[in-house]
């Protein structure tokens, strides 16, 4: 008995150190300075709470001690696993593969929370309605972030490569979570006696859980690509409460607080996402954006002015001031590396280079400032919408690598857009516009980029790796015939 009650002290108090780590460490991802950091901080925090968790073997009841070892020996065996293959797809993964993988584990946070639950409910455990509530509560919105984050997933990889959009979709939707709403309450009911139950126990649970995973499902498939994002930050928000909710009913600290803390992070990262798009959660996920536009976009004016990466380059080193827009494109060519050396070229003949980033660029939060981070770029260069949008109109040279929809002009000027009144970054007011793009596609909405066609815009097409290296070889040349 004094052994359990010590081990119950060690656990309580290994938990809230392991909260104030995740804190911590969140607070310190607020930049990318402490980011790396931050991120080792939260990390050991989580192995404290793993390993105070292993404590609990002397304090177990008597019917569960024949399987203690067994357990043991499972839960030693899921770390690793889990730990290995966590180890090996971080070193392995790609940065374009990033938000992929942010997808899947936040997937498997939904899915721990679902199965947390599941183990509550098939436990036959005597619960009052507070906590089979709270316990259902979790199991829904952990189910739902599981199976709409693997939709997720399978977008971004490009397993599913459009939106699918039925009439009456979102009646179907709304009549499976109120099926689902429905069921669980309806395992209330039976579990304070309401009624004898018209399925066995079991079976209505597994209904549950199956109507909830499949309305994440249905709810995820209608969304469009460009909305992947905010529904990533979605599911990330929904699976720190589903933590939250089944540390509740555990009774652990730990998980309360952590979950509380990445459900109100997600929660606020959504919000931020949808301004920066100009649009609500419910715009995003309950309209069409993201797919293929419906948007009957008129002719626009100018023409498309091709141009040599060599010329390109030349010009750049030769101007005042570069703002450089950074795009998915630049992440696809794994460019980064030649972006930053060309910069300290044309750096060192006296230009002034800085970075614009729009909060919505790329596939996921933050992928821009990784990236660049990833090839050494000091963050004092790196700037966001809302603090370099202004520069624009005083600077030489802008050049896009990749960015489409958060440099077009039509978010500011065509109200029929479905992008107007999203926050742009103005490249378009520089006196000059250089754009690598591999072609003339589109961007997510499926409209033209006014700004290709605008008189001060030239278009440098190819892989943005190829282009960069000639480019760098051009402003290298020129440095040997003035040697010469």
């Amino acid at each position: 008995m004094v052994i359990a009650n010590i081990a119950q002290l060690i656990i309580g108090t290994a938990d809230l150190a392991a909260a104030f780590l995740f804190m911590y460490g969140l607070k310190r991802m607020s930049s990318p300075v402490t980011a790396p950091s931050g991120i080792f901080t939260a990390g050991i925090g989580m192995l404290v709470a793993i390993l105070a968790s292993f404590l609990y073997v002397f304090d177990v009841g008597t019917s569960a001690k024949p399987f203690l070892m067994v357990n043991v020996g499972l839960g030693v065996a899921a770390l690793i696993l889990g730990g290995g293959v966590a180890w090996w797809g971080g070193k392995k993964v790609a940065m374009t593969q990033m938000p992929q993988m942010v997808a899947l584990y936040n997937g498997m946070g939904g899915g721990a929370a679902g199965a947390i639950a599941a183990v509550e409910l098939f436990g036959a455990k005597s619960q009052g309605t507070t906590q089979l509530v709270v316990t259902l509560l979790g199991a829904l919105i952990g189910a739902i972030s599981l199976s709409g984050s693997l939709i997720a997933w399978a977008k971004l990889e490009g397993v599913i490569n459009k939106p699918l959009r039925v009439k009456g979709q979102q009646i179907v939707n709304l009549l499976v979570l109120a099926g689902t709403v429905a069921i669980g309450g309806y395992l209330v009911y039976v579990a304070q006696g309401g009624a004898p139950p018209i399925l066995p126990t079991p079976q209505l649970i597994y209904l549950f859980f199956a109507c909830a995973l499949i309305y994440g499902i249905l709810m995820t498939l209608p969304i469009g690509g460009a909305d992947m994002p905010v529904v990533i930050s979605i599911y990330n928000a929904a699976t720190g409460l589903a933590v939250g909710l089944e540390g509740f009913v555990l009774g652990n600290p730990a998980l309360m607080i952590a979950g509380m803390v990445v459900g109100a992070a997600g929660t606020l990262l959504t919000l931020l996402m949808a301004q920066a798009m100009n649009r609500s959660v419910e715009n995003v996920l309950f309209t069409n954006f993201g797919g293929p536009s419906k948007h009957k976009q008129g002719r626009i004016k100018g023409s498309l002015k091709p141009t040599g990466a060599e010329d390109a380059g030349i010009f750049m080193r030769y101007a005042k001031s570069v703002i450089i827009v950074p795009g998915y494109g630049l992440a696809a060519a794994q460019a980064q590396q030649k972006l930053y050396e060309f910069v300290k070229l044309i750096q060192a003949a006296g230009v002034s280079v800085k970075f614009a980033i729009h909060p919505v660029a790329g596939r996921m939060p933050g992928q821009m400032d990784v990236l660049l981070a990833e090839a050494g770029v000091p963050y004092d260069l790196i700037f966001q919408l809302d603090g370099i949008n202004e520069e624009f109109k005083t600077t030489n040279v802008s050049m896009g690598i990749g960015a489409n929809d958060v440099v077009n002009p039509a978010a500011r000027t065509d109200k029929s857009s479905p992008i107007f009144g999203m926050p742009i970054l103005n490249a378009d007011q520089a006196k000059q516009v250089y754009v690598i793009k591999r072609g003339e596609g589109k961007g997510y909405a499926g409209i033209v980029n006014a700004l290709f066609y605008a008189d001060n815009c030239n278009m440098v097409y190819g892989d943005a790796a190829a282009v960069l290296a000639k480019m760098i070889e051009a402003v290298r040349g020129l440095g040997a015939k003035e040697a010469a």
